[in-house]
């Protein structure tokens, strides 16, 4: 690795690390020297499989459980996280979800759950980790391409929880701009998951969509973050990235 890229001595958080996106982005960053701290809420045996995959390949790891969903157990799974690493120098927010229905069919509680866990989590996470993150730190956050692009029916309030995350992002670039903290988001298009699989019902039609004609994949995502978490990135801040495969051209 490159001197400007390298994470080494770095420490760095991935909520909803366990799997997926979350996942591919611990695995990158601790390639690239860091050590991480990943959060998980219902996935203890994938946390801790993680924590011994990147530890057979030479990274440092550890497994925290928090509910991103929760102002407290949010802001908790922070301070657990600190207390593993001894420091925090890099977060990224990556911790989200949703439904996608029809809108005349959305149930309260989905609103209120998709807002608590895509911006409130967000919000308090970032807060928390704020009391930890030095001078020239890092917060890079996950939202989606839908923010600013839905081409089906049902994804309103995703959207809308989704796109609360570029006007955060920007708002933080400014607030924090004086400490060399830099804010970045990052806008994913279909990613290949077990929740969004590439050879699920639809994707043909999703992959169809992007220019490149098919799904990303988490390492495509996590390579992107470890760069934009690393010194070559040091003068890139409030911005919001569609790595979407060419989805939005």
């Amino acid at each position: 690795m490159s001197e400007n890229t390298s994470l080494s001595g770095k420490t760095a958080l991935v909520t909803g690390g366990s799997r997926g996106i979350g996942a591919g982005i611990a695995r990158s960053l601790a390639a690239q020297g860091a050590t991480v701290a990943l959060t998980y809420w219902s996935s203890p045996d994938a946390a801790e499989a993680l924590v011994t995959e990147i530890t057979a390949a030479g990274g440092k790891a550890v497994a925290v459980h928090a509910n991103n969903a929760d102002p407290d157990a949010a802001r908790q799974g922070v301070r657990d996280a600190v207390d593993a690493l001894g420091s925090l120098d890099i977060l990224v927010n990556n911790a989200g979800g949703g439904w996608f229905e029809p809108f005349t069919e959305t149930p309260d509680e989905h609103i209120e759950a998709s807002i608590d866990l895509n911006i409130r989590g967000t919000v308090y996470t970032t807060q928390e980790a704020l009391k930890h993150l030095p001078d020239g730190g890092r917060i890079i956050t996950i939202g989606s391409i839908n923010a600013i692009s839905i081409p089906f029916v049902g994804g309103a309030i995703y959207g809308m929880s989704k796109a609360a995350l570029v006007g955060f992002t920007k708002g933080l670039a400014r607030d924090l701009g004086a400490r060399g903290i830099t804010a970045n988001l990052l806008q994913p298009g279909p990613i290949d998951t077990d929740g969004n699989p590439a050879d699920g019902e639809s994707a043909h039609i999703m992959a169809g969509m992007t220019a490149l004609k098919r799904f990303g994949t988490p390492a495509d995502v996590g390579a992107l973050v470890a760069w934009i978490a690393s010194d070559a990135a040091n003068y890139l801040t409030g911005a919001t990235i569609s790595n979407d495969g060419g989805w939005t051209a």
